[in-house]
């Protein structure tokens, strides 16, 4: 179907009051909605939050009885389902709106289609696919849950501009300047959970955690004390239950969570009355994404963990995105790689597409993706 300027115009409202809820609509997607009649904007409206009202009805409750006759611009296709709200095709064809035009339908195999047909049939036009490559870039987590029962999983490393994450003995601090630390806090934000191997929590003792001085202003006022609240559930893989009762990731706010196989029972309850633990049969990585996204509905998932666990799931091809963040320093050729891929001839190398590239004080970040070809 063609779209016209305006459409565009409109759609592109809608996906910026969408990110709106960038950091607080887990684990729901982010969706924001105009209303528009006469060529005029009579309602706006987006996701805050789950259980509270959709970017639809909030724009209905916007518009009042100014949304009889109107046009919905919506980034994802309105929801015909009862959930812990009512569904918005109610909503929608209640307040009398004529035509709807979504950005995508519903990536979940067993509702998509059904709010667009639910629609038609109460005799509004619809169509769909109006800036869909953008709608998705707002919620690869919640496309992947759905389509692949499995997070969309990204790789953070700060290197230097060898390719080196850490000095031979360990040392890391800093590599990166405060600029990109703090565009790490909001990779972290958007999160739903970020994810570490034993070695990293032996070695660093991190505490994985969002800090608000650091996150600034990219999240409003409104929600920083909830998103701060919220932290992004921590992950550590685990297998034989090392991790140290003191260690600094598991004196933080929120929930952390250890995926092990096997340990004394008696480590078992002493770690246990800090963190959850999950005992899998082996800490393969398709069973903790699995159980993250079926279990904790888990969007979005952030690796940050040293070359060893970094290299596995890239190898065994788990990785929808790596994130660099390159400094413009040198640590020498007995420094710490990246990642640990032995690989032997030219045919093995991973090629990458890269996707988006932004400098950050002195320090440059790259996003690729892997390129179908590997």
């Amino acid at each position: 179907m063609d779209f016209s300027a305006a459409d565009y115009r409109y759609m592109a409202r809608a996906l910026q009051l969408a990110a709106d809820g960038l950091y607080t609509t887990e684990p729901n997607p982010r969706v924001g909605c105009v209303l528009v009649k006469a060529g005029r904007v009579v309602g706006e409206g987006y996701h805050r939050r789950a259980g509270e009202g959709h970017a639809e009805v909030n724009a209905l409750a916007q518009a009042g009885a100014a949304a009889q006759g109107a046009t919905a611009y919506v980034t994802l296709e309105p929801c015909s389902h009862h959930g812990k709200t009512p569904p918005c095709c109610d909503a929608l064809m209640k307040a009398g709106v004529v035509r709807v035009i979504s950005a995508m339908q519903d990536p979940n195999p067993l509702v998509s289609g059904r709010g667009h047909n639910r629609l038609q049939q109460a005799g509004i036009e619809v169509s769909w696919g109006l800036m869909q490559s953008q709608a998705e870039a707002l919620n690869p987590g919640f496309i992947s849950r759905m389509s692949r029962q499995r997070p969309y999983v990204r790789i953070k490393q700060a290197i230097s501009l060898d390719g080196r994450t850490a000095m031979a003995s360990g040392e890391s601090k800093w590599i990166t300047g405060p600029q990109a630390r703090a565009d790490v806090q909001r990779l972290r934000a958007r999160s739903s959970a970020i994810l570490t191997g034993i070695g990293t929590v032996l070695a660093d003792d991190p505490a994985l955690t969002l800090r608000a001085e650091q996150l600034g202003t990219a999240v409003s006022d409104a929600d920083m004390s909830e998103v701060i609240a919220r932290q992004p559930l921590r992950v550590i893989l685990d297998s034989q239950l090392r991790t140290p009762v003191n260690a600094a990731i598991l004196a933080q706010p929120g929930e952390t969570l250890i995926f092990y196989v096997a340990a004394d029972p008696a480590r078992v309850a002493q770690l246990g009355a800090k963190a959850t633990l999950i005992q899998l049969a082996a800490l393969e990585p398709l069973a903790v994404l699995q159980w993250l996204a079926l279990e904790r509905e888990c969007n979005e998932l952030l690796i940050e963990a040293g070359a060893t666990l970094s290299g596995v799931f890239i190898r065994e091809q788990w990785v929808d995105e790596l994130v660099i963040y390159q400094a413009p320093t040198l640590l020498g050729s007995r420094a710490r790689p990246a990642f640990e891929l032995p690989l032997e001839q030219m045919s093995q190398q991973y090629r990458l597409v890269l996707v988006d590239q932004r400098s950050l004080g002195d320090d440059q970040r790259f996003n690729f993706r892997f390129s179908q070809g590997n």
